[in-house]
């Protein structure tokens, strides 16, 4: 009979220093690779060197270090969490948190229909359902930047379906069923953070992904990753959090695509000898396997190494945002935010408010 699982949390310091960890490497991930995202490795290498980005540089408008929709929906997700159990505490989430969730994604949705005009913002936008407070990240000026997101969660949020937590993970989602972009897994993180057991992170993150994105690999990727995130939270090794999460998936019918893509970055860790070109065997990242597999390769063949794990993530010909917020949050919540570039945290666009907001998600969920 399997013990229950008990969140081992070396203490409230440490377990609050892997929450922002893994909010603010996303976004430093999402930042380094956000001005290269639709660029090719060899035009990555020519407009900044033989080694490609070595850091943070310019977008196209001229400024440093701004983040992504990868991050945005990152701290919505993570703001609908903190709601969710500051009202029923629960390691298992069901329909009325998953509403919760939903209705942040909501919020996100309203800063993209009135991206640059906060003030003329109208939460409740088409097909949603959402008519609370406007508080929270939506009063955030910064977060009203539309910057390039997926076609899948605009759509899919333009809907509004809460998933049933009874329903059986495999068959295809009803909303966007031929979808596996990233656009999921790149906000799946923070389902990792709340003290659930992995299996549980899991379903509340592969559930959650099926708002958008309803191809199987698609929703299960992200269940992955909040998996990944769940064990490393606890001191697990990365190598032992993928290993885990491959044991749930395996419970699955349909992982067969995510599991062979955690397989292939385990199996091209252990090749040694990393690089950009090495990295690319694993495709470029636009779906969510791919994705997945890119940020848990770059983390593997560097754990202890976080810039040089970063760079890795997102020099290459693909969605190097993404690629790089997955790293991120991966090694973020591995070694905590003392363990990040502070040259780069420093340098991140709403610094500020991903701290506070892991705070505040690291005091509801939390040991007391």
């Amino acid at each position: 009979m399997n013990e229950p699982w008990r969140p081992s949390w070396e203490s409230t310091a440490v377990y609050r220093a892997r929450v922002r960890g893994c909010l603010l490497g996303g976004a430093v991930g999402d930042a380094l690779g956000y001005p290269i995202e639709f660029s090719a490795l060899d035009g990555i290498r020519a407009a900044h060197g033989a080694r490609g980005v070595t850091g943070l540089v310019t977008t196209g408008s001229g400024a440093v270090g701004l983040i992504s929709d990868d991050t945005q929906m990152t701290l919505f997700t993570a703001e609908g969490i903190r709601q969710a159990h500051a009202q029923q505490p629960s390691p298992r989430l069901g329909a009325d948190a998953f509403r919760l969730i939903r209705w942040a994604y909501e919020r996100w949705l309203a800063t993209q229909d009135y991206a640059g005009s906060p003030e003329k913002c109208e939460i409740g936008p088409a097909g949603g359902s959402y008519t609370g407070p406007r508080d929270g990240l939506v009063t955030e000026a910064w977060l009203y930047a539309r910057r390039a997101p997926g076609n899948a969660c605009l759509s899919g949020l333009a809907l509004d379906f809460v998933p049933d937590p009874a329903a059986p993970l495999g068959p295809p989602g009803p909303i966007n069923p031929d979808s596996k972009g990233c656009g999921a897994v790149m906000r799946a993180a923070p389902f990792g953070l709340t003290g659930a057991a992995p299996e549980d992170a899991f379903d509340a993150a592969a559930r959650c992904a099926q708002m958008t994105h309803g191809h199987p690999t698609g929703y299960y990727a992200a269940g992955a990753l909040a998996a990944i995130v769940a064990c490393l939270m606890t001191g697990e090794s990365i190598e032992g959090a993928v290993l885990r999460s491959l044991r749930l998936l395996a419970r699955h019918p349909g992982h067969e695509e995510t599991t062979a893509a955690l397989h292939g970055a385990l199996d091209l860790a252990a090749q040694g000898a990393p690089s950009a070109e090495r990295l690319q065997r694993l495709g470029a990242g636009w779906i969510a396997e791919e994705a997945l597999t890119i940020g848990v390769y770059a983390a593997l063949v560097a754990p202890d190494d976080v810039e040089r794990a970063l760079l890795l993530s997102v020099n290459h010909s693909g969605d190097s945002d993404s690629t790089g917020s997955i790293c991120g949050n991966i090694l973020g919540a591995r070694h905590g935010d003392h363990g990040l570039p502070h040259a780069w945290v420093e340098r991140i666009e709403g610094r500020a408010t991903i701290a506070a907001l892991a705070d505040d998600l690291a005091a509801t969920c939390g040991p007391r």
